[in-house]
């Protein structure tokens, strides 16, 4: 019985690491488009979207360099957490900008697609102590200030 638990637990987090490194190859080929001034595949410039959408040209880059350093943190197991919920906080906005734009089809439908998979990676990455996704050093090591580790 013992067994048969490690092994569903074990298949279950080989699950919801494909899904964070899915959902991070994703954001690593989409968001460098959105450094881009002219538009790529036939799809007008994001400097352009982003103006249509009311905001300064400027956002285009910096939500293009939020997308790829959060999808490099989806790839580090111990900062998936922070990486996950940057992305779940950029994708509340861009959904709420949607909704509010009344943007064509595909991107009414894959910005919410995208929140909900960065939603489950966070939620599946909660931390034990929030504390830990930001500590330094191995895992699981106890740090007291003002004590060196090797007494």
């Amino acid at each position: 019985m013992q067994a048969q638990r490690k092994q569903t637990h074990l298949w279950q987090r080989r699950l919801l690491t494909g899904l964070a490194w899915f959902v991070a190859v994703a954001y690593l080929f989409f968001a460098p488009f959105k450094f881009s001034p002219v538009g790529v595949l036939g799809y007008p410039s994001y400097y352009v979207k982003f103006v249509q959408w009311g905001y300064p040209a400027w956002v285009s880059p910096v939500v293009g360099g939020v997308e790829i350093l959060a999808a490099v943190m989806l790839l580090l197991p111990r900062r998936r957490f922070l990486g996950a919920g940057m992305l779940v906080l950029l994708m509340t906005g861009a959904v709420t900008t949607h909704i509010i734009d009344h943007d064509m089809l595909a991107d009414n439908f894959s910005a919410p697609v995208m929140l909900v998979l960065d939603s489950i990676v966070a939620l599946a990455n909660w931390p034990a102590d929030w504390r830990e996704p930001l500590a330094l050093g191995r895992r699981g090591e106890a740090r007291v200030p003002g004590m060196s580790q090797r007494s």
